[in-house]
């Protein structure tokens, strides 16, 4: 008779097992389909993720049914560089994340933004120039920037009758702000709802962001030390969002490695008693 601990054991796995199979299913469905930049990134690591959870999962199911303890013990071990792995990782998102977000400009909405303000880690990859250009690929191809009727690059419900004034107080998500509109510091005034145009008595119409801005759906603030912080800022808050999701995750992965030590214990006495 299996006991508790196995049973528990080949039940939890049983359940990884089927979301392996998902994460799987999944990689192979955007393999098979034409990719963005952004799928190619995800699909590779979704299917080996996928692959490495089945693995476990059978190891752990046939170690703790067929009490096959070889296999209990590779898969504690696996357990154990995972836990470590992902402690590891979770107390880096959080080191290199500690430096606050950049700060809204007053009465002007985001746009503030200074990669500066976060750590140097985050600052060496927003500015290697393969890395932020496969992030701004990933910004066209989910179109941030692109909504509303007849193909205007803002999104839908502020392109139509409202001036740059007006814009710059509306609250608008992050990436949005930084990479879809000129700095507010800029001056440029919105001729419509595709382009904006340097104002004459604008000061900072040289400074290094309104440079960079272009009319142009491509390229927009994509070059911009806006965009860039834009984008860290948002990664953090997800960052911070996936951290809180680790936690749970190290606990059911310190619950499966304690059944697995329980389940060796198992099979060690019953071997012992008989």
């Amino acid at each position: 008779m299996v006991s508790l601990s196995n049973g528990v054991l080949a039940a939890l796995n049983f359940v990884s097992l089927l979301v392996s199979v998902a994460l799987i299913g999944a990689g192979a469905y955007v393999l098979a389909q034409p990719a963005t930049e952004c799928q190619r990134m995800v699909r590779v690591p979704a299917m080996a993720l996928g692959a490495g959870l089945l693995l476990l999962s059978v190891m752990a199911i046939a170690g703790a049914c067929c009490r096959t303890t070889p296999l209990l013990w590779a898969y504690v071990v696996a357990m154990f560089l995972i836990i470590t792995g992902m402690f590891v990782a979770t107390a880096f998102a959080f080191a290199v994340t500690n430096r606050g977000a950049a700060a809204a400009v007053s009465a002007a909405g985001y746009g503030g933004y200074r990669v500066g303000d976060y750590s140097d880690w985050l600052q060496d990859r927003v500015r290697e120039y393969d890395t932020w250009r496969r992030i701004q690929s990933c910004i066209a191809d989910a179109g941030v920037c692109r909504g509303g009727e007849g193909g205007g690059w803002w999104v839908a419900g502020v392109q139509d009758g409202i001036n740059a004034g007006e814009l710059y107080q509306r609250y608008l998500p992050l990436v949005q702000s930084g990479c879809c509109k000129p700095p507010a510091y800029c001056g440029f005034e919105r001729v419509n709802a595709t382009s904006w145009a340097a104002s004459g008595g604008s000061t900072a119409a040289d400074a290094v962001d309104c440079r960079a801005w272009s009319n142009d759906p491509g390229v927009l603030c994509f070059r911009c030390e806006a965009c860039k912080s834009a984008v860290v800022g948002s990664a953090i808050h997800h960052w911070k969002a996936v951290a809180v999701l680790n936690v749970v995750v190290l606990v059911l992965l310190s619950i499966s490695y304690s059944l697995g030590c329980c389940a060796i214990r198992n099979n060690h006495n019953r071997r012992y008693y008989y």
